[in-house]
């Protein structure tokens, strides 16, 4: 196919050309009646195609024209069967993925350092979590990926299980067999969902982690956003085999997704699609030059140190990208909230996200060399002021907590708030995160415990973005009322 074309993109452009005269929705009219200072600062370009489902543009919820033109381009681009546009970001193709496997009381094999869109999909499905725990790295303290091990013994407890999700690669980078899970997975007749939303570029290089559709996987919700260059909240959803049905997927999808699609969003999809098939090895091969320079010089910082991508072949550690710098400032004596906190207020340098210990600076083909230079001299300085006596800050990893109820009916079970300080032993009603990378360190229906406090108060305490509890000052949770003592 001709990889160069951009059915949806090249239809909106010939509309606003044409300049009909709209008496449909949005009621800007193509700017015209739009707040003044915002229309000159995006431009009339994009307004022109800021537009709705008319006939001539095709219909992302049936489409049958130039969208499902697109739609056939990118299932190509990305070695699969069947592509899906989506506008309600990565979280809305994850949302789908589940959905449209699992009814309620079905099995669900997950690790349990997913993000909160695969556990929002298990509360609307009705869904049980067979819950994996990642491998944790002891030095960055990071979760990793699930073992191949891990896997086929939860199959073999679970035979009855009617998905396995899996990471790929994770927010750090990191990506397990995923290959050899797949094959596990399909010996059992049971579909593999990845959540690849930190893996758009990858399928487009040799020399990065192998994607979801190159193993063999029924379905991935990929951010383009993120890493793909599409606009922010648009992504795919690509599917391949013959387990899962695509049908039940647009339906599903469709369920999902409004019905006043953005254009605009799918328009950019349409453009990044092109971009990546035609220059993506190009494109990722920049991220990849640019990332081993930056590692270079941070190598010569001292007390600073990033994730090595040559991290070795093991059970959950198969492959790396490179292109995600996951710098580790704990033997700074700073947390890594202080550090970026100094990169943006004194050297105009805003990061991916930071930890107790890390921050996460993402490489693209956006970047330049002096966008790397402006980063280590920065962490130089940082690494050159005094650290006084503080101590290198601890990494501290909660245990997994215990799995009392369904989320499903936890998160619609009797509830009652309580002091957090004051809650170990009762069952949480709600989510409590870090976001970014939106990992839930209590979900509903898990047991709280005292560590499980701890960590939530310290996370508070040097700054870390807490969300998900309903009270805004984190002092109080929602937890399930006139519970059975645990254990009885």
């Amino acid at each position: 196919m001709d990889q160069s074309r951009t059915p949806l993109f090249d239809a909106l452009r010939a509309h606003a050309a044409a300049r009909p005269i709209p008496f449909h929705i949005p009621g800007h009219k193509c700017g015209a009646g739009m707040d003044d200072v915002f229309r000159r600062f995006v431009g009339d370009d994009v307004l022109s195609i800021d537009l709705i489902n008319i006939a001539p543009l095709d219909d992302v919820h049936q489409p049958h024209g130039c969208i499902q033109e697109a739609l056939t381009l990118a299932a190509e681009a990305f070695g699969a069967a069947h592509t899906f546009f989506c506008v309600q970001g990565t979280s809305g193709a994850i949302q789908t993925m589940i959905l449209a496997v699992c009814r309620p009381g079905d099995k669900i094999i997950v690790p349990r350092n997913v993000h909160k869109s695969v556990m929002s999909a298990i509360i609307f499905s009705g869904a049980r979590p067979i819950f994996l725990s990642p491998v944790v790295d002891p030095t960055y303290g990071i979760a990793h990926g699930v073992t191949t091990s891990a896997v086929r013994t939860a199959l073999a407890l679970h035979p009855d299980a009617k998905a396995v999700l899996v990471i790929n690669p994770t927010y750090f980078g990191v990506c397990a067999h995923l290959s050899d899970i797949v094959a596990i997975a399909h010996a059992h007749g049971v579909p593999v969902l990845v959540d690849e939303a930190h893996g758009a570029h990858i399928h487009f290089h040799e020399q990065l982690p192998c994607s979801a559709m190159e193993a063999g996987a029924d379905m991935a919700a990929c951010s383009i956003h993120k890493l793909g260059g599409s606009m922010t909240q648009s992504s795919m959803l690509h599917v391949r085999g013959d387990i899962v049905d695509p049908r039940r997927v647009q339906t599903i999808l469709s369920m999902l997704t409004t019905t006043s699609t953005s254009y605009v969003l799918l328009a950019s999809l349409d453009a990044a699609r092109r971009q990546l098939a035609l220059y993506g090895r190009d494109m990722a091969q920049k991220s990849l030059d640019l990332a081993a320079y930056a590692r270079a010089r941070i190598a010569c910082i001292p007390h600073v140190h990033v994730l090595d991508p040559e991290i070795g072949s093991s059970e959950a550690l198969h492959a790396f990208d490179p292109t995600k710098l996951t710098i580790h400032v704990r033997l700074l004596g700073k947390t890594g909230f202080d550090v970026e906190t100094m990169l943006r207020e004194q050297y105009g340098i805003e990061v991916e996200m930071s930890d107790m210990v890390n921050i996460l600076c993402l490489i693209t083909a956006g970047d330049t060399r002096a966008h790397i230079d402006a980063l280590v001299d920065a962490l130089t300085a940082i690494a050159a002021m005094p650290r006084g006596d503080i101590p290198p800050i601890e990494v501290k990893n909660p245990a997994i907590p215990t799995l009392a109820m369904t989320p499903r009916d936890a998160f619609y079970a009797p509830r009652e708030p309580i002091p957090l300080a004051r809650a170990a032993g009762r069952i949480i009603a709600e989510f409590i995160m870090v976001y970014p990378p939106g990992i839930p360190i209590l979900l509903p229906g898990e047991v709280i415990t005292q560590e499980n406090i701890d960590y939530i108060a310290e996370q508070s305490r040097i700054g870390l973005p807490v969300q998900g509890l309903e009270d805004p000052t984190h002092e109080m949770v929602n937890v399930i009322v006139q519970q059975r003592p645990i254990g009885s």
